[in-house]
């Protein structure tokens, strides 16, 4: 009969693996946004979003609101690494009227005994934060803003659930006129273990309590905690995991005894999973285990029992006594003598074996549930393994030795990937407290800082119709014939006066130089789509940087060369020549250069008309089967090859390492051309915007020091904003400021970070993938030699963000000017328009299309605007703009 009680309180391995998936499944239930009402396992955000550093410093005031007393604590913290915290405290007995009067009452108690408490130490009248312990069930929407969900341990002011527990607090300690002290945060007793056992430069990411209830809390990846609106970082949940099993997930495991005591409890049916492992409730069960045995007379024969069926009559404490090994068998006769029974020998030997399988059970479950947390933290940071501190407090743990030692080897045998080390919690309540106070008020204090920097970078919607108007100006100016001059935004006439409208047939030759590659192809236009072959020519260095002739001659050989392989020698095909350098158009097939850049210099170019120079080299080579018809540029071209896809694309987009704009504008508003009939596209050349000082305002100093060792210093400011070329040098001045103000990487020099170009843009694209752990953040930081912390990689991305967010913003201010102007030359209330767009920032970046889409809408609300990417703008829309001109013709 005593196996059998003893077999049935054991809970074998495999059903332990299940319940930790069950554990699991339940806390992903109250993490995720759709599924936290149903979820009995609340996973309750702290809004704690940081463990100690060691450098938090200064006085703080605790109050702890315990079972019969409040406990009023003055901490002292030196900033010398939390070591030597000094602590004075006093507890206040609660009269018996005020556990059964209001809850206004109990919170005017709490500060009579915090000013009490100060005039007892005579503090100083100097602002106090003050940490309230609470060790009750909430819903926080900030670290000191908590809304009561529900009383436990005796406790019961129907006044106070659903209001919030801080500002009661607050207004109960202003009626003492005690205004210094202002409550900074609200925390459970589990946050406060986590905190305390997070000194000395060991980081403690899990807190287990198991005391007269048990709880557990531990730092989860932002992102996952749903019911808060951070996404990066890390935050402190409180599981409230005493109500696992509530919806009957535990019941295989549910014996009768642990039914009876659910039954007697105040709160039946309610907080399973804590009436299997909290100390409120391990005597109920071994007493109701000894009624069932002595009533199978298995147990105290010839006593009376009936004394067994008093509530109460077995103390968790006589229970952990009566399982020590040396006094044990001598506690359990007493204990059992003191209720009037009289035990053999043998009853207190079997008296002692359903004590240990009670209590360890109750550490079996405990550790089923640790490891679910373990296993969880796991899984959402990505990693292989995962080494952690577990701070552990309560009577349990630290009256049953044998507790620890169950909790350690189950939680490695359900989580072998994770090793948790147990960390014993000092005074967790009142010095954890007192911490959890002192990291808010540093991190608040360092956010005020870093808002202070980033504020220049966070452009408002005022600013944004500010540089839209800007442009919409500069654009005015530079399509007047007088103005032009006087415009940063060049507006050249491309001479290309049609999209492609679908009509377009034949075979056409395309040419694409835009760097060291060389691009020929053959595009073949048909009904059923556009058909391509395509050859890459190397342009060798001494050719890039010798005389033109050289340059257009080698060009020539490679047009030949792909002829010969594609049988096309006997054909004269109509060529279009994407040509990606500075140049002012004066016809379709006219074009003088304006200057080389990309590392060109071949000499006798500038100045001169590019098509002439091609047409002059084929001259030399005799190479006669060659009809250029269009230069074109690659906004242009990207137009055009999206434009055959979408008949209304009528404005082209390039974000990549540098940036630019192309639309349709009606010829009568092109004074730098003749003509008033029709629409030409214009290529705006938007990079230079503000080169005349118009976007001064907005260039920050983070951009200033970037422009200044550019190799084009004042020039390109509005691209030196936005372009792939130059964010990832704003990104390294800003995280160089930020180390200098001892806000990042903990203020320790970072030679590696004062190198140019050290931080290139595909980081940021990397960095703010939305979901990728900020361990794989850590790991490309430390790529640049960079040590950074969880919070250091939480700013960085935050850095990142700020300024990619920002470069989005201003293209679309620039993009809503050229949409509200096409759309008033029109004269229409709502302009539906597609912009052809390529580029590897728009393209590449996980968030830069999105904010630029969003902003827009924004700024131009009678727009709508369609984005198409573009497949191979310099090739195929070269060949197009060749097809357009020659169906004109």
């Amino acid at each position: 009969q005593v196996q059998r009680a003893v077999l049935a309180l054991t809970v074998p391995l495999e059903t332990l693996q299940a319940v930790k998936s069950r554990m699991m499944k339940a806390m992903r239930m109250g993490l995720s946004r759709e599924t936290h009402a149903q979820a009995n396992v609340r996973m309750l955000p702290t809004f704690i979003c940081s463990t100690p550093d060691g450098t938090e410093k200064g006085d703080l005031l605790v109050v702890e609101l315990c079972q019969s007393h409040v406990r009023t604590l003055w901490v002292s913290l030196p900033g010398d690494g939390n070591q030597n915290l000094q602590v004075m405290y006093k507890n206040f007995d609660m009269p018996a009227d005020i556990m059964q009067g209001k809850g206004e009452a109990l919170f005017d108690f709490i500060a009579q005994s915090v000013r009490q408490f100060l005039a007892g130490i005579g503090s100083p009248q100097h602002r106090l934060p003050l940490g309230f312990v609470f060790p009750f069930s909430c819903r926080q929407t900030q670290l000191d803003k908590a809304e009561l969900l529900s009383w436990c341990k005796g406790f019961s002011y129907t006044d106070v659930v659903g209001k919030d527990i801080v500002q009661l607090l607050q207004s109960a300690i202003n009626k003492q006129e005690l205004y210094h002290v202002d409550v900074v945060a609200l925390m459970n007793d589990t946050v406060g273990t986590m905190m305390t056992c997070s000194l000395g430069g060991k980081p403690c990411e899990i807190a287990l309590v198991v005391g007269k209830g048990t709880n557990s809390c531990f730092m989860a990846e932002a992102q996952l905690v749903e019911m808060a609106e951070e996404t990066s970082g890390r935050m402190c949940v409180n599981t409230e995991w005493g109500s696992f099993g509530d919806d009957g997930t535990l019941s295989d495991i549910l014996t009768p005894y642990d039914q009876h005591v659910d039954q007697e409890s105040s709160n039946p049916g309610e907080k399973r999973f804590e009436k299997l492992v909290g100390s409120l409730y391990l005597g109920e069960i071994v007493r109701h285990v000894l009624i069932a045995l002595a009533t199978e007379k298995a147990l105290f024969n010839g006593s009376n029992v009936i004394v067994l069926r008093t509530k109460g009559a077995l103390k968790t404490q006589q229970v952990l006594q009566i399982i020590d090994n040396e006094e044990g068998m001598a506690e359990a006769k007493r204990a059992l003598e003191a209720l009037g029974l009289q035990p053999s020998e043998r009853d207190c030997c079997r008296v002692q074996q359903v004590c240990r399988v009670v209590v360890s059970r109750a550490a079996a479950l405990s550790a089923a549930g640790l490891a679910a947390i373990l296993s969880l933290m796991c899984q959402s940071r990505e990693l292989e393994r995962l080494f952690v501190n577990v701070a552990v407090d309560g009577e349990l743990y630290r009256g049953y030795i044998r507790f620890g030692e169950i909790l350690q080897s189950v939680t490695g045998l359900l989580a072998p990937e994770c090793r948790a080390t147990l960390v014993p919690s000092v005074d967790g309540n009142g010095r954890g407290a007192a911490i959890v106070t002192a990291v808010a008020l540093r991190l608040a204090a360092q956010r005020r800082e870093v808002n202070q920097l980033l504020a220049p970078m966070r452009l408002s919607r005022a600013d944004l119709e500010r540089v839209q108007a800007l442009m919409r100006q500069e654009m005015e100016l530079g399509l007047g014939r007088e103005t032009n001059a006087a415009s940063s935004v060049r507006m050249l006439p491309t001479y290309v006066c049609g999209t492609p409208d679908g009509t377009e047939r034949g075979e056409f030759l395309a040419l694409d130089l835009g760097g060291t590659n060389f691009r020929v192809l053959v595009v073949h236009v048909t009904e059923d789509g556009i058909h391509m072959a395509s050859e890459i020519y190397v342009i060798p260095t001494a050719i890039m940087q010798g005389t033109g002739e050289m340059l257009f001659d080698h060009i020539i050989e490679c047009i030949r060369d792909f002829q010969l392989k594609q049988d096309l020698m006997e054909q004269v095909l109509p060529l279009g020549f994407t040509f990606s350098f500075p140049c002012q158009q004066l016809g379709l097939d006219k074009a003088v250069l304006l200057t080389w850049t990309k590392g060109f210099s071949a000499s006798g170019c500038v100045g001169e008309d590019v098509v002439q120079l091609l047409r002059a080299a084929a001259q030399r080579k005799q190479h006669l089967g060659l009809k250029v018809v269009a230069l074109v540029n690659d906004t242009v071209g990207t137009m055009m090859s999206c434009g055959y896809d979408d008949p209304k694309c009528e404005i082209g987009l390039i974000v990549g390492t540098g940036t630019n704009a192309c639309y349709m504008e009606e010829i009568q508003n092109v004074g730098t051309v003749e003509g008033d009939q029709g629409r030409m596209c214009i290529n705006m050349e938007w990079g230079a915007f503000g080169d005349n000082g118009c976007l001064d305002d907005y260039i920050t100093d983070f951009d200033r020091l970037a422009d200044e060792k550019s190799i084009n210093a004042g020039k390109q400011r509005f691209e030196k904003l936005i372009s792939g070329m130059y964010l990832g040098e704003i990104v390294r001045h800003i995280l160089l400021a930020l180390v200098e103000k001892q806000l990042l990487f903990r203020g320790k020099p970072c030679p590696k970070l004062h190198t140019k170009d050290i931080f290139q843009t595909k980081f940021l694209s990397t960095i703010e993938i939305d979901g990728l752990a900020l361990r794989q953040v850590q790991r490309i930081l430390q790529d640049l030699d960079l040590q950074a912390t969880f919070e250091d990689s939480v700013l960085v991305r935050e850095v990142c963000q700020t300024v990619s967010l920002r470069a989005a913003q201003l293209c679309a201010a620039g993009l809503a000017a050229v949409v509200e102007k096409m759309r008033e030359n029109r004269g229409l209330a709502r302009l539906a328009v597609t912009v052809g767009v390529d580029g590897t920032l728009y393209k590449m970046h996980p968030c830069f299309s999105q904010n630029l889409q969003q902003m827009l809408q924004e700024l131009a609300p009678n727009c709508t605007v369609t984005f198409l990417r573009s497949e191979d703008g310099s090739g195929k829309g070269a060949a197009l703009v060749a097809a357009v001109a020659c169906r004109g013709a």
